[in-house]
Parts: structure tokens; sequence; C-alpha cells
């Protein structure tokens, strides 16, 4: 007799567990998809050092894939503009004031790191609504007219902090760095080659390379339960 109530009472937990719903706030999501907007500016020959001079609009899409609270790797597409001008520059380059504009496109994966197990703040797992993170990994630049086509490849690396609002929205701000291969982002039909290597100083890898800069800001989607299994 007990131990047919005790099966009983197996029974009946192992089926409120299969058929009681988990609440929104409870679940984990494998993915995450949304878009960003922010501001793109460049670093190069027509500006070695100065953040955030010559800004310009960019956007995209994003999708992320979270391995556990603390790991996701993330991809990206997105479009800006990148423009520059040796005018006020305290480098002397050979010749008069250049000015340069073009739009450039960006593909890349970045692994991510949160500082803290990033979730909805509740539950046994102690996660934190909001975290700061790192990340960095590889892309590809494309810079069509008005020079001659560019395609390269970029190491990005950056900061971030994002925060769940919402049991299925993250909302974040990011600033990523975009090292390019290529010296010829920063020019254009009135640029000529004049800021391809103006100095005349060969060099390889990511020495005296064009790079642009990514500020965002983000909202994402949170897509792709995973279910808990039963523990009773």
């Amino acid at each position: 007799m007990k131990n047919s109530i005790k099966f009983g009472i197996l029974l009946l937990g192992i089926m409120l567990c299969l058929t009681t719903p988990l609440r929104a706030e409870e679940l984990e999501y494998k993915m995450e998809i949304g878009g960003m907007v922010g501001g793109s500016y460049y670093l190069g020959d027509a500006n070695f050092s100065k953040l955030f001079k010559e800004t310009n609009i960019m956007g995209g899409v994003i999708a992320r894939y979270n391995f556990n609270p603390r790991m996701a790797i993330k991809g990206n597409l997105s479009v800006a503009g990148i423009s520059g001008t040796t005018a006020g520059s305290e480098y002397k380059i050979p010749g008069d004031n250049i000015e340069f504009s073009r739009t450039l496109y960006d593909l890349g994966a970045q692994f991510e790191y949160n500082f803290f197990a990033y979730g909805t703040g509740g539950g046994y797992k102690r996660t934190y609504k909001l975290v700061p993170y790192i990340f960095g990994g590889l892309g590809l630049t494309f810079a069509p007219e008005p020079a001659e086509h560019v395609f390269t490849g970029n190491v990005p690396i950056g900061l971030g902090v994002k925060y769940k609002f919402a049991p299925r929205f993250n909302l974040g701000c990011e600033l990523s760095f975009r090292f390019s291969f290529s010296d010829e982002l920063d020019v254009d039909k009135k640029a000529g080659t004049t800021l391809n290597d103006p100095l005349g100083i060969k060099s390889s890898g990511l020495k005296n390379k064009d790079s642009y800069s990514f500020l965002t800001i983000f909202l994402t989607y949170d897509m792709f339960p995973k279910y808990r299994k039963c523990n009773n």
C-alpha cells in the first residue's frame, strides 16, 4: 500500500512537471536576433588618433547564439559611412588638404564573454539583468565605389553592456574597433591614391593600416527556448 502511494505521488509529480508550462522569466533561450544603430568613424592616414572625429551614421542586424549565461557567439552585418580630412592635422602630409568619404559593409563574428552570468535575475542560477562584456573575433570589410573596390579582412575587438529589460528583450550599448588589413579605405575619386601610404612607409600586418569604429545601441529578441528537465 505504501509503495503504491509513493508511486502515485511520483507519477503525479512527473505529470505536473510535464504539463505545467514554465514561466517566461524561468526560461533560457538559445538565440537572439535584432538590430543596431549608431555612429561610425575612421582612424588612418587622415585621422591618426582622434576618437569620434567625422562621425557618420551606421546600422545593421545581429544574431547571437548563447552557449550559457557567460559565453556567446555573435554575428553581424552592418553598413556604415566613414570620412576624413587632413585639414588641421597635427601630422604634416605632403600636398594640399585631402578629404574623402565612402560607405563600407562589415560582416563578422565575435566571441563574447560576460563578466557576470546574464539572465532574468531570478531563479537558482544567480543571474544578473545588467552585465558588462568583452568580445573579439574576425570579420570582412567591403568598400565599393567611389574608388576601386576594397575587399579585406578585419579584426574586431570591443566591450559593451547589455540589459534584459523584459523576459525576452535585450537592450545594449557597444563600442568596437575594427582593425583592417588594408590601407585603402580612406581613398575615393577625389583623394585618388594620395592617402594610400602618403608617407611612403611600407609595412605589413595591421601596422599602418586603416581601421574604423562603431558605437552602437542594439535591441534583440530571444528565440528558441531551452526547456529545463524535470528533476522531481
